[in-house]
């Protein structure tokens, strides 16, 4: 397992750009399932977990070739749908939460798909349902292979369009429908789909591809099926998960950074909620400028006065992606805020390593925890810990950056599944930071 140290405590300074969106890329490479011809994807972040994909999207036979650094040229025109059944892709896919994606074009195109119970962040349940249950109403039949935790769906023919109100607006299970249903006879209705930009970059993705697809950005999304797709050129946008990273490392640091090309029109509420814990951040063109926060940032009450209370939301609200990155940002602000994490039960149980460090945070359950900002009065103290999760992992970074003396942070493998080269990229802006 590799490690970071850091010696916390040195300001930053220059410009950042934002690699492209994760969360976006898994799901998009997944369409080149639905074609024989050539797409081509630009803006790729460089991270395991989307390198994973990758592989695996070549371990099935899709021709991949590299144009450049995140340029890349997919062509699934010689499948191997015999490699689902292998002891190698029951491993390969096991350990990536987004290989569930390839379900639904693969049912779509060749009649079946099969996966592994997926792995990704140990933050809680996350369900598989509203996947399945969608390809279920698309006519696929469903089986469940208990002992090897192995999932499949196969359907004889095309899928059949259909009407269906999600259980839950799912982001991967609403991606997956769709990618399954633009190859389906007849119309599907999907009511409570997810609708963040990465489905709307998804969806406008393979309407370039030939598909019909309206509604895209709203909760309803129709799909004409249609009988075959093409090839396309697609650019992910930049990682608004991590233009929200820097956006609190530049505050909890008191550095001047500016991040450059956000794509300000995605960002949704994430630059007004920073705003609410007393950041100060401009708008320049496309770019987002955070001045260095010497004087402190305060965190604003409730129009009542009462206590801030910051939750995470389906989109439009706030990602539960950036509410660990709140919560360390907030115990060097003054005030207090209220952090409540609704849709996953484990992610904040990284609290005690900050804890340990010298944060004032009272964990209330495992949804919730208050904290009491130290307004810089009191500074963090190094320590030694362990990445849980990729977003608590940049949490603790982010610590270990203002903390005194020098911090160790193990299982650094966590953070470089969600974060190209951290390390270079935060040595440029004058970070004292090893990777060793």
């Amino acid at each position: 397992m590799g490690t970071f140290k850091i010696e916390g405590g040195k300001p930053l300074k220059g410009d950042v750009y934002p690699q492209g969106a994760k969360n976006e890329a898994l799901q998009v490479l997944c369409p080149v399932l639905l074609t024989s011809e050539k797409v081509r994807i630009t803006n790729i972040p460089d991270i395991i977990d989307v390198n994973k994909l990758i592989v695996l999207l070549g371990n099935l036979g899709v021709k991949i070739q590299k144009n450049g650094p995140g340029d890349y040229t997919f062509q699934a025109d010689e499948v191997n749908i015999d490699y689902l059944k292998t002891e190698a892709f029951k491993k390969e896919g096991g350990s990536l939460r987004g290989s569930i994606m390839i379900v639904g074009p693969l049912l779509a195109r060749f009649g079946c798909g099969y996966i592994p119970k997926p792995g990704g962040d140990k933050i809680g349940r996350r369900r598989l349902d509203t996947h399945f249950e969608g390809f279920i109403n698309l006519g696929a039949k469903f089986r469940y292979e208990r002992e090897d935790h192995f999932y499949g769906v196969e359907v004889d023919g095309r899928l059949k369009g259909t009407y269906m109100l999600l259980d839950e607006a799912s982001v991967t299970g609403t991606a997956n429908i769709v990618m399954a249903a633009v190859l389906a006879e007849g119309v599907t209705t999907i009511y409570n789909a997810a609708c963040e930009p990465y489905l709307q970059q998804l969806c406008k993705m393979l309407n370039a591809m030939g598909a019909k697809i309206t509604g895209v950005g709203s909760n309803l999304l129709t799909i004409e099926g249609v009988e075959s797709l093409g090839g396309c050129e697609h650019r992910i946008l930049p990682d608004m998960i991590e233009i929200g990273s820097w956006i609190g490392l530049a505050a909890m640091t008191r550095s001047e950074i500016t991040i450059k090309n956000v794509s300000w029109e995605n960002l949704g509420i994430i630059p007004n909620v920073f705003r609410k814990l007393g950041i100060t951040l401009e708008k320049r063109n496309d770019d987002i400028y955070i001045p260095a926060h010497n004087d402190g940032y305060e965190i604003k009450t409730d129009i009542d006065g009462s206590i801030l209370t910051i939750a995470d939301a389906p989109w439009p609200g706030f990602t539960p992606d950036l509410l660990s990155i709140v919560l360390v940002v907030a115990t060097q602000a003054k005030g207090d805020v209220l952090i409540h994490q609704k849709m996953f039960e484990s992610r904040l149980f990284f609290v005690d390593k900050l804890i340990d460090m010298g944060a004032k945070i009272l964990l209330c359950d495992p949804h919730r925890a208050v904290v009491m900002g130290h307004n810089f009065q009191s500074q963090l103290k190094a320590t030694t810990m362990s990445s849980p999760d990729i977003r608590a992992g940049i949490s603790l970074l982010i610590a270990a950056l203002t903390a005194k003396g020098t911090s160790t942070i193990q299982n650094i493998e966590q953070i470089d599944r969600g974060y190209e080269r951290i390390d270079e990229r935060l040595r440029a802006l004058g970070a004292n930071i090893v990777r060793a």
